[in-house]
């Protein structure tokens, strides 16, 4: 069967290698047909995983198939059923992991396609408990943007920052994957969006989902407009994933007692901060990563209902470098999809 395989920094390759067994007791084995195209993706392609990697490794973070075949004991799924997968090795006995919180697991394996073999394989064997099952409705390259495109912001937005309906938030990169959710799921409660683009493209496409305030960060000072449009008074919520660039401008945008969550820092991984500026005006700040099993079916239930997954390209396989070249480069208004 054909995978795609990470060999060494910015060395991929599609190579054949032997299908997996059939599926053990308790597993199934999915047929992946879609995967989404992360970040993460972008990094261990760089050789930023910061941890040891066995090479070749399979990479992919984020994938969505259908079932093949099940193990012995499964009842959830049967062959032909269409599914996403937890991205995470997790050990489903640990006390985080039976609340159902699996991003907190205390004997975690790794990331797939990040630190052990990932999604995009032809074929993959997984235990039952990390599948999820997809609705009615939802294709797989919609599907494939659940366990990290959307299933990570809804984990920041509810679980994490609390977010209520006619609250104001501002969404930083709003033509990322994660910032075009993030519009769409504070819009569909009501809340006041403003969000940060890097050119007025992007800003058309942002209002077109529903941003009401749309800022040009590369011609304005993004707090500076923020205080500006609220009156001084700031907003409730910062969805923040940008890192060191914006941190302490983010903070300038909160109001008393507001709440900044994040969820990366693809400009830099440290930075200082005003800590009387931290406690005076009452801050909260969420470190969030991945999500829980529940909101990946949590997002493919909005999906069903209507709030589909912006997707930017879709490449097949044999041309994933243009996928990875797009999202490398910034050039991207939401997802982009590689399908087998």
């Amino acid at each position: 069967m054909r995978s795609l395989q990470l060999f060494g920094d910015r060395d991929l390759r599609i190579t054949e290698m032997e299908p997996p067994p059939p599926p053990a007791a308790g597993e199934v084995q999915v047929r992946v047909k879609a995967l989404a195209l992360n970040f993460l993706d972008v990094w261990g392609f760089r050789g930023m995983a910061f941890a040891k990697r066995k090479m070749p490794q399979a990479v992919g973070v984020e994938a969505s198939g259908e079932i093949a075949a099940v193990g012995e004991g499964v009842t959830r799924f049967k062959a032909g059923d269409p599914v996403t997968m937890y991205g995470a090795e997790t050990c489903g006995h640990c006390p985080a992991c039976r609340k159902g919180w699996d991003n907190l697991c205390e004997n975690v394996a790794g990331i797939m396609g990040f630190h052990i073999d990932g999604f995009a394989r032809e074929l993959i064997n997984r235990p039952e408990r990390l599948v999820i099952p997809v609705p009615q409705g939802v294709s797989f390259e919609q599907a494939a943007c659940a366990p990290i495109g959307f299933g990570t912001v809804q984990h920041m937005l509810f679980d994490n920052a609390k977010l209520e309906p006619g609250e104001s938030i501002l969404v930083h990169a709003g033509g990322s994957g994660i910032g075009t959710a993030a519009i769409k799921m504070a819009k569909a409660i009501g809340c006041t969006v403003y969000t940060t683009v890097g050119d007025d493209e992007k800003g058309e496409k942002a209002r077109a989902l529903g941003a009401d305030y749309v800022i040009n960060y590369r011609t304005e000072r993004f707090e500076g407009e923020v205080r500006r449009l609220t009156k001084r008074k700031g907003v409730d919520v910062v969805f923040e994933h940008v890192g060191a660039e914006t941190w302490n401008g983010s903070l300038l945008c909160l109001k008393r007692g507001g709440r900044l969550v994040t969820c990366g820092s693809t400009s830099g991984v440290s930075t200082t901060m005003n800590l009387m500026q931290l406690f005076q005006q009452q801050y909260r700040i969420f470190g969030s990563f991945g999500c829980r099993i529940e909101n990946i079916a949590q997002s493919l239930g909005k999906m069903a209902d209507g709030m589909t997954p912006v997707i930017d390209a879709v490449f097949p396989l044999d041309e994933f470098q243009k996928g990875l070249e797009r999202l490398e480069g910034r050039k991207v208004f939401g997802k982009v999809i590689v399908t087998f």
